[in-house]
C-alpha cells in the first residue's frame, strides 16, 4: 500500500520539492537527541544551541547543504574504561534544521558542552514601485463611448 500525501493532488502541481522538505523536517525532528534551543540574540540574529556534553570539537560535524543545516556527532569508542554506571549519553546523532532562504550561518563554537551555531536573518528589503494607471481616469465616459459604438 502506497502512502498518500496531502500534497499529492492534481491541483497542487509543482509542490514536489516542498513535500520532500516537509518529509525531511519530520524525519529530522522525530528523535529528541540532542536537545536544543533556538534563541533570538539580536534584531536579525538567531542562535541554535545543542547540548552535546561529552563530545569534543573533532567529534562534531556541521554541514550546510542547500537550505538544510545538519549537525552530526560521533565519538570514538574508548574501550579502556570500565564503567560501573554509564548514564551520560554518548551515542551518535544527527540533527537537521531547514533554514529559510537568505539565512546565513555566521559562526559555530563549542563551550562547556554546548554547541552554539549563530545565524543571521536577511533584512527585509522594502521595494516601493510606482504603478502607472492607464486611461484618462473617467470610466463613465469610456462606458458611454462603448455604448454609442454598438
Amino acid at each position: 500500500m502506497s502512502r498518500m500525501s496531502p500534497l499529492n493532488s492534481p491541483l497542487l502541481l509543482g509542490f514536489d520539492e516542498f513535500e520532500r522538505t516537509l518529509e525531511r523536517i519530520s524525519k529530522a525532528s522525530s528523535d529528541g537527541y540532542p536537545p536544543y534551543n533556538i534563541e533570538r540574540t539580536g534584531e536579525n540574529r538567531l542562535r541554535i544551541t545543542l547540548a552535546v556534553a561529552g563530545f569534543a570539537r573533532d567529534d562534531l560535524d556541521i554541514e550546510l547543504e542547500d537550505s538544510q543545516l545538519t549537525v552530526r556527532g560521533r565519538q570514538a569508542e574508548q574501550d579502556t574504561r570500565e564503567y560501573l554506571h554509564r548514564g551520560i549519553a554518548t551515542r551518535m546523532f544527527q540533527r537537521s534544521f531547514v533554514l529559510a532562504d537568505g539565512v546565513e550561518v555566521t559562526s559555530a563554537s563549542l563551550d562547556n558542552g554546548l554547541l552554539h551555531i549563530d545565524v543571521s536573518l536577511p533584512r527585509p528589503e522594502r521595494n516601493v514601485r510606482k504603478i502607472e494607471i492607464e486611461g484618462d481616469g473617467s470610466p463613465a465616459l469610456d462606458m458611454e463611448t462603448k455604448g454609442q459604438a454598438s
